[in-house]
């Protein structure tokens, strides 16, 4: 069986983008059951499916992530990958699915969830926000703060992969991917179309897509007042040729594949030798 992808919440589990793509884990209520029935659920995935990667939001609940790292200490497992990159709910709704596509191919578990580091760099996403007095995920100055208190204020604010933070008008505009993207977009409010109309066709997206707001965008952007928008590579011969593209490695530690310079399964790093201190 391929290795599990999981998410923390039924609407970070995005439709499939394709007919490969495999369904999503989704470990609900995580912090909710009694323990000894949550470490059963994991050991059934780890028994069906080997390994599992597990990718969850910086906004999730702190009861959440302490479960899920009580699970791997108490399994004892190098098979249990937590992934938490910094990115926002819907984008990292996207990088689940995106990883759900590629444990489709012939990848080994190292190599598919290292693919989740490399592939966060060609995913932009932010928000078209009506304030951004209680964002503190995206630096924002003191203009912006102040503007924020104007009513019908309305914000472009794009988190990774670098910041920026424009109020919209007229002249607004975002820098965006510069290869081909579809969008992403999840709308709560203020009803706008700024989004799907104007940044849809700065960014020169070649396809877009709605669906419902995850529940944990409102903590991450500071504000119910949002539409949420991801770009992304759709495609997964290209996913798969950016993967393997990449020179992979093996753990010098729990001997798996992997991709970059620390393992994802016992977070090992290469070991550090005396010929490679350089002469000053």
């Amino acid at each position: 069986m391929p290795t599990a992808i999981a998410v923390t919440s039924a609407d970070m589990a995005l439709p499939p983008q394709d007919e490969r793509t495999l369904p999503a884990v989704v470990l609900q209520g995580l912090d909710r059951q009694p323990l000894d029935e949550a470490l059963t659920a994991v050991q059934t995935l780890l028994d069906q499916h080997g390994h599992l990667v597990v990718v969850s939001s910086q906004a999730a609940p702190r009861a959440v992530t302490r479960r899920l790292h009580t699970i791997r200490s108490l399994l004892e497992s190098d098979r249990i990958a937590l992934f938490r990159p910094e990115l926002p709910p819907l984008g990292l709704a996207v990088l689940a699915r995106q990883l759900r596509q590629l444990a489709s191919c012939d990848l080994s578990p190292g190599v598919l969830a290292s693919a989740g580091r490399l592939l966060t760099h060609y995913i932009h996403c932010g928000a078209l926000l009506g304030s951004v007095a209680r964002l503190d995920r995206v630096p924002v100055g003191l203009t912006s703060h102040a503007r924020s208190w104007v009513p019908g204020s309305q914000f472009g604010v794009v988190a990774h992969p670098e910041p920026q933070v424009v109020r919209i008008g007229p002249e607004a505009t975002l820098t965006g991917p510069e290869f081909g993207t579809w969008m992403l977009v999840a709308k709560a409010q203020p009803p706008s179309d700024w989004v799907t109309a104007t940044l849809a066709e700065q960014w020169g997206v070649q396809g877009l897509r709605e669906v419902p707001p995850p529940e944990e965008s409102t903590t991450w952007w500071g504000t119910g007042k949002l539409v949420e928008f991801a770009a992304y590579l759709p495609d997964l011969s290209v996913l798969y040729q950016l993967v393997t593209s990449v020179r992979q490695g093996v753990c010098h530690w729990c001997g798996i594949d992997v991709i970059g310079d620390r393992c994802v399964f016992c977070s090992a790093v290469p070991p550090f030798h005396e010929n490679q201190i350089t002469a000053r």
